[in-house]
C-alpha cells in the first residue's frame, strides 16, 4: 500500500511541475514565470564545434556565434545586400585597393571594454597568425607562404576609423566582411582565455554567452545595452537532439519552440497542427558527394567520376527530399547570379556508365568507401538513407560501396584531412556571390590537407585562372561570363556528384512571430518575438 501511495504522490507532484511550465513550453522557475521571462528553446541535430566564429565553417557553430558577435557590416534581413553594423559608413578608392570604414563610437564588448579601431586591427592581425582561421584563408587567399593573402595591411587611421589595403581588387570584399566568421572579438577576452577562448566567446552582439554544456545545450542571454535593436526574448537555449523524429516530438510537446532538421514527411503534420507553423528558408545551398581526386586509384580518372554521375538516378535521390529539394547539376544554386543553366546534367545511363568504366580499366568494378554524417543538415535531411540509396545504385555498375557513418565533428575532420574516398558534404552560401561556392569548395588554393574546403582535392589550373580573374574583375557582367565558363570546366572534370538544392524547412511553435530566415543559413534572433 505504501508503494501505491508513494506513486500517487509522485504523480501529483509531476502534475504540479507540468502546470508550472511557461508559455514557451520550457519548464520555468517561479521567478521566470512571475517576471514574464521569455526563453526561446531552439532544437537542432548536433552541437557546435566551437564558438570562435573565425575558426569554424559549420552551421551549428555559426547559428550560435551569429547571436554573440557583430561584423563591420551585415546583411539585410532578407537578402545579401550590405548595410551598416559596427561600421556606419565606408568608401573605396578608385583602384579598388583601399577601403576606409567609419566605426560606431558607442559600442561595448560584453566584457565591458570599449570597441574602437584598434580592436578591428587586432582581429584582422589575429586571423593571419594561423591556418586555424580557415575562412580567412578561404576568402582572402591566405596560405602558409602568405598568411595575409590579398590583405596587405589594416590600420587604425583614427580612434574610430579603419583603413584596409588590398594587394588586388576583390569584387566580393564588402559582402565577405558581413560573413559571421569575421565577427569582431574582444581582444582582452582573447588574451585572457588563450586556447580556451573558443568556449568563452565575447563579442558585441545582441546576446551574451552564458553557458555551454557539451553535447547538450548552449545558453545565451539578452544584451540589454546592444547598440542595435535589443532582443525581445530574454534568453535562447540551443538544445542538441540528434534524432529528427525525437526533436519534432519535443516541438509537438512544447518543450522546444523552434527546430531545424525536420524530416520531410513531418512537414504536412506540422502544417495541419494549429499549434505549429512551417517557416521555409530561401534556397542558397548545395548538397554533393565529393570524390577524392588526389588519391591513387579509380577516382583520379575523370571517366570514372563521370560514370558515377551517370550511374546515380537523381530522380530517386530527390524523392528522398519529399518536396524540399531540387536536382543539382552545378556547384552553385540556380538562385544565384552566374548560374549556368545551359549545362546539361549527366543522364542516368547505366550502360554508358559501364562503358566509361571499362574504358578506364574498371570493367569489373572496384570497392570504395563513402563517408557520411549521422546528423541531418539543411541540404541533406536524411544522410544515411541517401548514402544507402547511392550504394545500391552503384552496385549496378559493379562498384561496391562501404558506408562509413560518423558524427558531424568527426566527419569534418576526416574530410578536411582527405581520409575519404567519397564523402557527403554541402554548403550554404555565405555572401550571395558565386566565388563563395566555387573558389572555397573547388579551387586548388583550398585543397590543403588539414583545412580543406575543397574536399575533392580537385586541382585544376584552368579553373583556378578563371576564378582568380573573376575575383579581381569589378564588372558583374564580365564576372558572370567567367563563372559560366568555370561551371563548364567543373562539369567536364566531375569532381562531385551534385545532389540537391533545398528550401530547408524550420518548424516552430505558433507563438514565434517576426522570424525571418536568412538565405545564408542563420540569423541573429534579436528581431523575432514570442507571443503570449
Amino acid at each position: 500500500m505504501k508503494k501505491r501511495y508513494l506513486f500517487m504522490l509522485l504523480a501529483v507532484v509531476a502534475m504540479i511541475i507540468s502546470a508550472c511550465s511557461d508559455s514557451t513550453g520550457s519548464t520555468a522557475d517561479d521567478g521566470d514565470e512571475k517576471g514574464g521571462k521569455k526563453t526561446l528553446v531552439f532544437g537542432r541535430g548536433a552541437d557546435s564545434i566551437q564558438l570562435d566564429p573565425s575558426k569554424v565553417t559549420d552551421g551549428e557553430s555559426i547559428y550560435v556565434t551569429n547571436q554573440i558577435y557583430d561584423t563591420l557590416v551585415r546583411y539585410e534581413e532578407e537578402n545579401t545586400e550590405v548595410k551598416a553594423a559596427l561600421a556606419t559608413d565606408w568608401d573605396v578608392s578608385d583602384d579598388g585597393l583601399v577601403w576606409t570604414f567609419q566605426l560606431r563610437d558607442d559600442v561595448k564588448f560584453h566584457d565591458g571594454t570599449d570597441f574602437a579601431a584598434d580592436d578591428v586591427v587586432f582581429n584582422f592581425e589575429r586571423w593571419t597568425t594561423s591556418a586555424e582561421f580557415v575562412y580567412y584563408g578561404y576568402m582572402f587567399g591566405a596560405s602558409e607562404e602568405d598568411m595575409g593573402g590579398i590583405i596587405e595591411k589594416v590600420e587604425a587611421t583614427g580612434d574610430y576609423e579603419v583603413q584596409i589595403t588590398l594587394s588586388e581588387p576583390n569584387a566580393p570584399f564588402l559582402q565577405t566582411l558581413a560573413m559571421p566568421p569575421f565577427g569582431i572579438a574582444s581582444p582582452e577576452a582573447v588574451e585572457e582565455h588563450g586556447d580556451d577562448y573558443f568556449k568563452n566567446p565575447v563579442g558585441t552582439g545582441p546576446f551574451i554567452f552564458k553557458e555551454w554544456v557539451a553535447d547538450d545545450s548552449i545558453t545565451v542571454t539578452k544584451n540589454e545595452d546592444y547598440f542595435g535593436e535589443v532582443a525581445k526574448v530574454d534568453e535562447v537555449i540551443f538544445r542538441v537532439i540528434p534524432d529528427n523524429g525525437a526533436r519534432f516530438m519535443e516541438l509537438q510537446a512544447g518543450t522546444i519552440d523552434l527546430m531545424t532538421g525536420l524530416n520531410p514527411q513531418d512537414i504536412s503534420t506540422a502544417e495541419g497542427d494549429d499549434a505549429l507553423q512551417i517557416i521555409r528558408r530561401p534556397s542558397m545551398n548545395v548538397a554533393y558527394m565529393a570524390m577524392n581526386t588526389d588519391k591513387e586509384g579509380p577516382l583520379s580518372d575523370k571517366r570514372v567520376r563521370q560514370a558515377i554521375n551517370m550511374a546515380v538516378n537523381k530522380e530517386e535521390l530527390i524523392a528522398l527530399y519529399e518536396g524540399i529539394g531540387k536536382e543539382a547539376k552545378n556547384p552553385i544554386p540556380p538562385s544565384l547570379w552566374g548560374y549556368n543553366d545551359d549545362i546539361e546534367a549527366y543522364p542516368f545511363d547505366v550502360e554508358k556508365a559501364k562503358a566509361l568504366l571499362a574504358e578506364a580499366g574498371y570493367a569489373d568494378g572496384f570497392d570504395i568507401t563513402l563517408n557520411t554524417f549521422s546528423n541531418p543538415r539543411p541540404y541533406m535531411p536524411q544522410p544515411k538513407v541517401t548514402a544507402q540509396a547511392i550504394a545500391e545504385m552503384l552496385k549496378a555498375v559493379n562498384i561496391n560501396v562501404e558506408i562509413i557513418e560518423s558524427d558531424w565533428d568527426t566527419h569534418l575532420t576526416l574530410t578536411e584531412n582527405g581520409e575519404h574516398d567519397m564523402a557527403f558534404l554541402g554548403w550554404t552560401g555565405d555572401n550571395g556571390d558565386p566565388d563563395n561556392f566555387m573558389y572555397v569548395l573547388l579551387d586548388k588554393d583550398n585543397a590543403t590537407v588539414g583545412s580543406a574546403g575543397n574536399i575533392a582535392f580537385y586541382k585544376s589550373d584552368k579553373l583556378h585562372d578563371l576564378l582568380k580573374a573573376a575575383q579581381v574583375e569589378m564588372d558583374q557582367d564580365k564576372r558572370t561570363e567567367l563563372y559560366l565558363e568555370a561551371q563548364e570546366v567543373i562539369h567536364e572534370d566531375a569532381p562531385w556528384l551534385p545532389i540537391a538544392h533545398t528550401t530547408p524547412p524550420l518548424a516552430a511553435s505558433s507563438s514565434i512571430a517576426d522570424y525571418i530566415p536568412h538565405p545564408t543559413g542563420s540569423e541573429p534572433f534579436n528581431l523575432l518575438d514570442m507571443k503570449e
